[in-house]
């Protein structure tokens, strides 16, 4: 087990990323920058855009680790530019891929399937900076699928996770 924080949680009911980048985002009213989010089995974090949408099952929540964000090139960068749900400080969580993890902020343990990285693409470089489609390569963060239901808070989260191949705890 790792001790790692949850420093931001984003939850958006609309796609905000559509069309051109260069005619910018969809404008949203709704604050998507939450201190809880509600989880489900299969089915991804309630309120959110990809919520109980087949083609996003196994991508309807993202992690992302704060230190790989480009803050050189947005210092005020944060998951309303990159689009992730969960931003986590702490641990190499795109080093993961093909893992099950498990995230527990004191409500009990979220086990997620680890399946993809979250690859960036061209809107990286009109919500964050130029360079920053270049700069997340490789640190995008991860697609995952929730296994169990739970809630996520800010805050302190104990990590976990077990390769999927070998079901060995690291």
């Amino acid at each position: 087990m790792t001790t790692v924080e949850v420093i931001q949680l984003l939850v958006s009911s609309t796609h905000r990323y559509m069309g051109r980048p260069a005619d910018g985002p969809t404008p949203t009213r709704e604050e998507e920058l939450v201190d809880s989010v509600e989880i489900r089995q299969n089915l991804g974090i309630v309120g959110d855009r990809y919520f109980a949408h087949p083609a996003h099952r196994r991508a309807s929540i993202t992690l992302m680790a704060v230190e790989n964000l480009p803050v050189h090139i947005n210092p005020a960068i944060d998951l309303r530019q990159t689009r992730r749900n969960v931003l986590l400080k702490g641990i190499d969580i795109d080093a993961y891929v093909g893992s099950t993890v498990t995230l527990d902020s004191g409500s009990g343990p979220v086990l997620l399937a680890v399946n993809s990285a979250a690859r960036p693409c061209a809107w990286m470089e009109t919500t964050i900076g130029p360079g920053a489609q270049r700069a997340l390569r490789g640190k995008g963060g991860v697609r995952c699928t929730p296994l169990s239901d739970g809630v996520l808070t800010l805050g302190a989260a104990a990590f976990t996770a077990a390769d999927m191949d070998s079901q060995e705890v690291r």
